[in-house]
């Protein structure tokens, strides 16, 4: 690799993590504050500040990527968006890269981008503390096995992420899902014997948990595709300013009252839901191949 692909690669690295100390701090420290102080009007004001904390250092990391990595970024589709508007997120999975394409895409545009976490996340050291003034959701999944020993905990995974995002009631939030739920290598996909060409198979029951969770709240799925057409970059390729192009589509499709229901327990609307997905990712992989071919 070229010195000067090394140089920026170093340099962009450098100002993301000073850029995230910077940002840190006063996070931490508005996390205190939010802990001992847990009334609904103090916590409100919180969540502005902490919220506009995040969205600045999104907004930094961007303009370190515009100037250091140069990608040209293709964006297909896309409407206009609103900061006041309740959003799910998915997209195709291929590189880490996927999470800053989206920042750059989005801050801004929509409220700030949330991610569902496991509960047990919540104890990791200072960076749990962060999520959870963030505001991000936190879910308590019980596996198939446990619930087999239990059958009484049927149902209350839900119950209790549903009281976890009952906040996101009072203010706009976006909730960002991976259905492939890790990242698409040639290898996990022959693994998989996948139905898609570009894709690995989409888990339409983490969607359905999430949409759940939100208690209807959620109006619109944004669904982006992303395609490398050099293949998929590692981080520090982005970073060096070595991924010339990237492509995106942008497409924005209703969340309705039919794509609620009880996953596990409901049959029919188990059915209908899983239909709706690997609809949804048909359309994905044919959208993979037209921004593959496309000239522009």
């Amino acid at each position: 690799m070229p010195v000067i692909f090394v140089l920026r690669g170093v340099l962009s690295f450098i100002l993301i993590v000073l850029n995230t100390l910077a940002c840190f701090v006063p996070v931490m420290l508005l996390a205190v504050c939010k802990f001992f102080l847990p009334f609904p009007a103090v916590r409100a004001v919180l969540n502005v500040i902490l919220d506009q904390i995040a969205t600045f250092w999104i907004a930094v990391n961007n303009l370190n990527q515009r100037l250091l990595g140069r990608s040209n970024i293709r964006v297909f589709g896309g409407q206009s968006f609103a900061r006041n508007e309740w959003y799910m997120i998915t997209a195709n999975h291929q590189s880490w890269v996927d999470i800053l394409i989206l920042q750059r895409l989005f801050n801004r545009r929509i409220p700030f981008i949330k991610f569902f976490l496991k509960r047990e996340l919540i104890w990791v050291p200072f960076i749990g503390l962060a999520w959870w003034a963030l505001e991000f959701p936190f879910m308590k999944r019980y596996s198939q096995e446990r619930l087999k020993k239990h059958p009484e905990l049927k149902g209350k995974d839900i119950e209790v992420t549903q009281k976890a995002c009952e906040k996101f009631q009072h203010f706009p939030v976006s909730i960002m899902n991976f259905l492939e739920g890790t990242r698409f290598t040639n290898q996990k996909q022959a693994q998989q014997e996948s139905n898609y060409k570009h894709l690995l198979m989409p888990k339409a029951g983490g969607l359905s948990f999430a949409l759940n969770a939100m208690n209807g709240k959620l109006h619109q799925l944004i669904d982006v595709t992303i395609v490398y057409p050099n293949g998929a970059p590692r981080f520090f390729d982005y970073l060096c300013g070595k991924v010339a192009n990237i492509k995106v589509h942008i497409r924005v499709l209703p969340i309705d009252a039919a794509l609620l229901g009880d996953y596990h327990n409901d049959p029919e609307y188990r059915a209908h839901f899983q239909q709706w997905v690997n609809t949804l990712w048909q359309q994905k992989d044919a959208q993979f191949d037209l921004l593959v071919t496309s000239l522009d």
